[in-house]
């Protein structure tokens, strides 16, 4: 591994689908529109704003996730997040959706994870608000399979920070 940057985003073809689904839903919304059509013209409606939004924010949000010497940068709408390679745990979360096992690499910040919930609050909140919390990327954000950029990045943060992988 040399000492290039490594990155993971949606894959282009995916978001260039998006985009083209949204002017499709965009098209015939205007042909609901036209046919005085209302709950056609909802529904498309509807559609092109899911699509465009989708579409959208795979676009700006490119790369989803980068690696190098300095560490990783987690890229949202919000903004770009930096972690150092010693201030990060990475691992994989298997889980059951629809019948089926998703794999997702989880990215938390060291020593940022919120406090236990104390008596009578819900144990389920939300991490802080300041986007300091768990990051979950699954195969869709990634646009490979977990568990390679999990293998990449033990790899990395093994040989940045001279601790050994798993």
């Amino acid at each position: 591994m040399d000492n290039s940057t490594l990155s993971w985003s949606t894959h282009s073809g995916l978001v260039a689908i998006g985009w083209v689904l949204a002017v499709g839903a965009a098209a015939g919304a205007l042909a609901a529109s036209a046919s005085a059509d209302r709950p056609g013209m909802l529904l498309f409606g509807l559609g092109t704003a899911a699509l465009a939004l989708a579409a959208a924010y795979g676009t700006f949000v490119r790369p989803r996730l980068k690696a190098d010497a300095a560490g990783l940068r987690l890229r949202s709408l919000g903004g770009t997040r930096e972690l150092g390679w010693r201030e990060v745990r990475i691992e994989l979360t298997t889980v059951r959706r629809l019948g089926r096992d998703a794999v997702a690499l989880e990215i938390e910040p060291l020593g940022r994870q919120a406090p236990p919930p104390s008596a009578g609050e819900d144990e389920h909140r939300a991490t802080p608000a300041d986007g300091e919390g768990l990051t979950v990327l699954g195969w869709l954000e990634l646009g490979v399979d977990p568990r390679d950029v999990h293998d990449d990045l033990t790899a990395l943060q093994a040989r940045y920070t001279g601790r050994e992988p798993g």
